[in-house]
């Protein structure tokens, strides 16, 4: 070290003033190594770092959602999370792109060759009709009813998969629906038909948002039942998506 570090005596050796500020500082060197040692295998077991959870629009009000991610956070407290909502062909977009790890999203949709879909919960549809509807106070109705009605949904690029499914199920009900104004977002839809521009049909975890002016009435009879999974890269093997993963398992069973 150019400079010495012990001081012969008597009897043994004794640290010079740079012999102790050496001492400290190795002190502090290995207490760092076993720092680097701990922090590296936490973030290979996955309990470490960032995970970014995209959420379609809507799955957020079915209490499985937020029970899952709920858990996940008790698991593992020291990860960041960082939520991203958007609608479902965007967050496909964005997971091929690697910009998020994992979506809660509506099910099916149409090319997932290159992801993984856990499905989670299929989900009962209901009509959502403005508040002076003749059907108001019924307990239930056929899709055949607002078979001459104007109906309000999200366009098809957003989720070709399930916009595919409603227009099938009216098809199956006996009428082709008459289509009209689209809104890419579920409040606003909500708002439209208030206003009496139109029906519509959503997910029943879309009737826990309360809202003056519409009413929701389930479908009688055999209705399309959409699917909310858990969608990400088929081969990502990254421990936080796979420990987040486990969680969404668990949560299911």
């Amino acid at each position: 070290m150019g400079t010495p570090l012990l001081r012969r005596r008597t009897r043994g050796v004794e640290l010079t003033n740079v012999g102790k500020l050496m001492l400290e500082e190795a002190r502090v060197i290995l207490k760092q190594v076993d720092g680097a040692k701990t922090g590296v295998r936490r973030r290979a077991r996955g309990e470490t770092g960032r995970i970014i959870i995209g959420s379609s629009s809507g799955t957020y009000f079915h209490p499985l959602v937020p029970a899952i991610i709920r858990e996940y956070r008790m698991r593992y407290p020291d990860i960041v999370l960082a939520p991203e909502d958007s609608n479902t062909s965007m967050l496909v977009a964005r997971l091929r792109a690697g910009s998020i790890d994992l979506a809660f999203i509506w099910t099916p949709i149409s090319d997932s060759e290159d992801l993984a879909l856990m499905p989670l919960v299929d989900e009962g549809i209901v009509m959502i009709l403005p508040s002076g509807h003749a059907l108001n106070g019924s307990a239930s109705a056929p899709l055949a009813a607002l078979a001459k009605e104007t109906f309000i949904l999200p366009p098809r690029e957003i989720n070709p998969g399930v916009y595919d499914s409603i227009i099938s199920a009216c098809h199956r009900a006996g009428f082709s629906p008459k289509l009209g104004l689209e809104t890419p977002q579920l409040v606003s839809l909500i708002a439209m038909v208030a206003a009496g521009l139109g029906v519509s049909i959503v997910p029943h975890c879309i009737s826990r948002i309360q809202a003056d002016g519409v009413f929701y009435l389930p479908i009688k009879g055999d209705a399309q039942r959409p699917v909310i999974s858990l969608a990400y890269r088929r081969d990502d093997r990254s421990p936080t998506v796979q420990n987040f993963l486990a969680v969404a398992r668990r949560a299911t069973i």
